[in-house]
């Protein structure tokens, strides 16, 4: 049973040695740290399990603590980072997509932060406003949850499409982290699509470019961690704990003995997130929002 995680750094992190294919770049700037991996080759691609591209992981400390200069600091590095990934004209129109389910907290980063993006193509000569103000048409869309629609997502995006023509489609979506203290404290963005629902295990027709023709950079924050995963972590700290103070071998784990008694004590769809998940879903939508906000509509 594999560690799970979206997070392209968490699956970097478990390789000591160096990968063939894969180039990581760290930089600490208080209080935020920035790291870019780059995965260039199928073997690189193959052996983290991602595919091949950019992605870019931002982990802001005090993020939780309702600390104003460094949400505002977090959504200026979104924003920076937003722009190195974009390759558009300022006049080109750009569709935000926020995917998750709005009336399950954990899983409505998407939504939350759609219904704070200003969005201005309707204002613009492209969407028939007869305006014509210097801004980039900026559209979004919340297209719900399969369960909810009896669509699926991909299908109301390319629906979408059709009529809006946009050259980018950036996607907002929940992921899920292999660490606790990564929930709701860290953005990832990248320029390989998305799955919508990736993060609570039900994964949806993908929103790539070779799915939909226009270029997707998908943003995301980890709101969830997968119960056996985290259940891993627990038993390897554990474990090296017991081995540092105590002169008595301790048991190696996960071995295979450990993954059987997790797989059948706890379910593999159950996943834990924080009691306090509507605070944290706030202050990451305000972050991604405003970041995307600054990047696309400020010179």
């Amino acid at each position: 049973m594999p560690i799970r995680t979206d997070l392209a750094l968490e699956c970097r992190e478990m390789f000591a040695e160096e990968i063939s294919g894969v180039e990581s770049t760290r930089k600490d700037s208080d209080g935020i740290t920035v790291t870019h991996v780059k995965i260039t080759t199928q073997e690189g691609a193959d052996k983290i399990g991602k595919p091949i591209g950019s992605y870019v992981t931002i982990e802001i400390d005090e993020m939780l603590h309702e600390n104003e200069d460094i949400l505002n600091r977090g959504a200026q590095a979104v924003c920076d980072e937003l722009k190195k990934l974009v390759k558009i004209s300022p006049e080109d129109s750009v569709l935000v997509v926020g995917l998750g389910n709005r009336y399950i907290t954990p899983d409505s980063i998407g939504p939350k932060t759609v219904g704070k993006l200003t969005v201005t193509r309707h204002i613009t000569k492209e969407g028939g406003g007869g305006f014509d103000f210097s801004v980039r048409p900026v559209s979004a869309v919340a297209p719900g949850v399969l369960g909810i629609t009896g669509i699926e997502t991909s299908e109301i995006v390319k629906g979408v499409l059709t009529h809006v023509k946009p050259s980018l489609i950036i996607a907002v979506d929940a992921l899920a982290s292999r660490k606790l203290s990564r929930l709701g404290t860290t953005v990832q963005l990248s320029d390989t699509g998305i799955s919508p629902g990736s993060g609570v295990r039900n994964n949806r027709k993908e929103l790539t470019e070779k799915t939909l023709g226009v270029p997707v950079i998908a943003i995301g924050v980890p709101m969830v961690v997968d119960a056996v995963t985290l259940s891993i972590d627990i038993m390897e700290t554990v474990s090296k704990h017991l081995q540092e103070k105590s002169s008595i071998s301790a048991a190696s784990f996960p071995n295979g003995d450990s993954m059987s008694l997790l797989k059948s004590a706890i379910s593999e769809n159950m996943v834990v997130t924080p009691n306090d998940v509507d605070v944290i879903a706030e202050q990451a939508s305000d972050i991604i929002a405003d970041g995307i906000n600054m990047a696309l509509l400020q010179n």
